[in-house]
């Protein structure tokens, strides 16, 4: 403890701030995983249910959005149910306006990882900074080099720690980023599905639209 309590007062105190942004940068990182996971999965399953519904059956469409209630993808089809009545470009602009607005659900904290990225190791290299500059103030006081390397070598340890966190916080942000371009194609994959299932004209379907089908309670 006493050697931990030195190397943090030699890098002025920027090596204690290090935990900290290493259980900041784990947490979200947690947190991002099982959400964005979440959302992949429950989005594969819903597109797999999508694939089966026939065109234009607004009924078929009630069914799998009532087995995914409280999910981004099954808010698409309940605006799909909603504004299926519409022109297809109309509906259109609704579902993807419902995708813009998930965004920031989506892409939440991803800006603590990339902050990590660049002040993590900031940090450090300042801790470094501090620590050398006691360092060489000691051989000017002593004449002493072997303290003073050693000063160095404890310094060091403050830009090893930013490092660290840094190579930590990109890989993640590099993950996340790409469960986000899955993500937001899935949606576009979903809406293209329901604008096709609303306004189609697949085999054995109607020439003529059937008339909108309106869920109980909307």
């Amino acid at each position: 403890m006493d050697e931990i309590i030195r190397l943090v007062v030699l890098t002025g105190g920027l090596l204690a701030i290090m935990p900290v942004l290493l259980v900041i940068t784990l947490a979200v990182s947690i947190e991002r995983l099982y959400l964005l996971k979440k959302i992949l999965r429950q989005g594969r399953d819903i597109h797999n249910q999508l694939r089966g519904v026939p065109y234009n059956s607004f009924a078929g469409l009630q069914k799998v959005e009532d087995k995914f209630p409280n999910t981004l993808q099954g808010r698409l089809i309940a605006l799909a149910i909603i504004w299926g009545g519409e022109d297809a470009e109309e509906m259109e602009m609704h579902l993807e306006e419902e995708i813009l607005d998930a965004m920031p659900k989506i892409t939440r904290g991803l800006w603590v990882l990339d902050t990590s990225v660049t002040i993590a190791p900031l940090l450090g290299l300042f801790g470094t900074i501090i620590g050398m500059i006691q360092a060489f103030n000691v051989l000017s006081a002593n004449g002493g080099p072997s303290k003073v390397t050693g000063g160095i070598a404890d310094a060091l340890v403050s830009t090893g720690a930013g490092l660290l966190i840094a190579i930590i916080a990109v890989y993640f942000v590099n993950y996340f980023n790409s469960l986000t371009r899955h993500i937001v194609h899935q949606l576009e994959l979903i809406k293209l599905i329901l604008i096709n299932r609303t306004h189609g004209k697949g085999v054995g379907a109607e020439v003529t639209p059937i008339s909108r089908f309106t869920p109980a309670g909307v």
